[in-house]
């Protein structure tokens, strides 16, 4: 495996684990945007808040998951190290 390889692998897991909780971000972001448009009240607070706490509890729930794979990622580059060190 070259360095090359190694940048995309990198580049994959970033999308991976970040893509959900982007896509989770917008999803709520639409639905605050519909739903302050239905009602007239704009408020900033209403769009920041509900999404931040959305995304903070989506992160908890997906954090074992998203830790299997760093861990995984991580090991695999530890093992490339000592092939290619020795």
């Amino acid at each position: 495996m070259d360095l090359l390889a190694i940048s995309q692998n990198t580049v994959k897991l970033i999308l991976l684990i970040g893509l959900p909780s982007l896509i989770v971000s917008m999803i709520i972001g639409l639905v605050i945007s519909i739903f302050s448009a239905v009602t007239q009240v704009n408020d900033a607070s209403l769009s920041f808040v509900p999404k931040m706490i959305i995304v903070s509890i989506f992160i908890l729930i997906t954090l074992p998951w998203v830790g299997e794979h760093m861990q995984s990622f991580t090991t695999e580059l530890w093992n490339i190290i000592l092939i290619f060190g020795s």
